[in-house]
């Protein structure tokens, strides 16, 4: 009993002595691990290929793991994002990647969960990077607005940032966003909108009406392809243009819980979000039909994102999926932080991270 007492008491010191000096403990481990952490670079790690990340598998709803639609694309050594949902960037940089060395982003369409992180993101990434330029937003036709006003909202932030950093930091040449272009190409036609360093990327027109213009993206490197799909509902031409392809990206929303969530509004007396419920249905695709596209057209694997509503309690993802699996057993459901690796002239289709 002694014995265990002196234990006792010793260990309680030693407790008290550690939560003394707790503060000194902090400051050693972050010297320790802080040189990792700032210099870590995930493009110096991957292999030659095409590399898909979720920096945010959700939509506009909140959710602790699935933030606004974000998706990093790596084709070789060049970095791109297609949209630039809430809290992307962030997830971005979480991980690892050097959000100075963004080489352009694409935009599937101007709703705001997927371009409300774009200021953020441009700011990020002309302060930690030694680019001149503006980053690059490409974009269907209207983008040259959108972006116009993201560096309108921007403008004092870009003289405060300056002032303060300098041209080492902060040089005005590179601050915030510069748009380019393109025409939506009609159903059935493919636009090559960029063509460099082996990659090409092509934009497909996707049905998100009345949202117009709405367009998903192909990516081509290394004999190896995926789409992208953007907000859409069902369509023939992403089940066209996806044929044969390794890796599916395609956004789903349960109708089944979105009508729960509509009964539910109207049983509390909301009837703006049953309204809201009652109509969101209609521009999206339901996971069985993004599983019946990826069977349609022969993918190698099937990544949902745009996940709608999110996925929060146990059990939720089975009911999610409504039996999508039974249609298209080779899936992925979709957080924040999820990934593929597609090497260059091979047919594999590794998962390399399983979220955040």
């Amino acid at each position: 009993m002694k014995k265990l007492l002196v234990v006792l008491g010793c260990g309680l010191i030693l407790l008290g002595l550690g939560y003394s000096q707790r503060a000194t403990i902090a400051e050693r481990l972050l010297a320790a691990a802080l040189p990792n952490q700032m210099s870590t670079n995930q493009l110096e790690v991957l292999q030659d290929g095409l590399h898909v990340a979720l920096c945010g598998a959700g939509g506009p709803m909140p959710s602790p793991r699935a933030s606004g639609p974000c998706v990093v694309v790596v084709a070789g050594d060049q970095l791109f994002l297609v949209d630039a949902g809430a809290n992307g960037p962030r997830n971005f940089a979480r991980l690892g990647f050097p959000l100075g060395g963004i080489d352009a982003v694409f935009l599937t369409h101007f709703h705001s969960d997927h371009i409300d992180g774009l200021g953020e993101l441009a700011t990020l990434r002309w302060a930690t990077g030694d680019d001149l330029t503006p980053l690059t937003v490409y974009g269907p036709e209207g983008v040259e607005g959108v972006i116009a006003g993201f560096n309108a909202a921007y403008t004092a932030d870009f003289g405060y940032r300056h002032d303060h950093h300098g041209d080492l930091v902060a040089p005005l040449s590179a601050a915030g966003l510069s748009a380019v272009p393109f025409a939506s190409p009609p159903d059935g036609e493919l636009a090559t909108i960029f063509s460099e360093g082996g990659l090409t990327v092509e934009a497909l027109r996707v049905d998100h009406a009345p949202v117009s213009p709405a367009v998903g993206y192909r990516f081509t490197y290394g004999e190896r392809t995926l789409l992208i799909s953007g907000d859409t509902a069902q369509s023939d031409n992403i089940r066209r243009f996806a044929e044969g392809i390794d890796l599916l990206v395609h956004e789903a929303l349960s109708p089944e819980i979105i009508g729960m969530m509509e009964d539910t509004a109207k049983s509390l007396g909301n009837e703006i979000m049953a309204k809201v419920m009652f109509d969101v249905p209609d521009y999206h695709a339901s996971p069985r039909e993004a599983a019946e596209t990826a069977r349609d057209a022969g993918v190698g694997h099937l990544l949902y994102y745009h996940v709608v509503p999110p996925i929060i309690v146990p059990g939720q993802e089975a009911l999610w999926l409504n039996g999508a699996g039974e249609i298209f057993p080779d899936y992925t459901v979709g957080y924040d932080g999820v990934s593929f690796s597609l090497p260059a002239n091979s047919s594999e289709i590794i998962q390399t991270r399983k979220g955040m």
